[in-house]
């Protein structure tokens, strides 16, 4: 088997197909991540597919939140 090249072309290459395929990015939209957005995105998707995902608030949480944390 040949090696593959260990340079960021060949990395960014990687990436961008594997965000294709787990989460439907377009190369443009892999290209407008900074990098700790597509760690975020990553460790969620890992979650979900572990099923250790928690579950998102719900709206009392987030009544909750608002009233401790009032934006205004």
């Amino acid at each position: 088997m040949a090696a593959l090249p260990d340079d960021f072309a060949a990395h960014a290459v990687r990436l961008a197909g594997q965000a294709a395929l787990a989460f439907g990015w377009t190369p443009a939209q892999f290209w407008t991540q900074t990098p700790a957005e597509l760690a975020a995105v990553t460790a969620a998707h890992a979650a979900i597919v572990a099923g250790t995902a928690v579950p998102p608030p719900t709206p009392g949480d987030r009544a909750a939140l608002m009233e401790i944390f009032p934006d205004g």
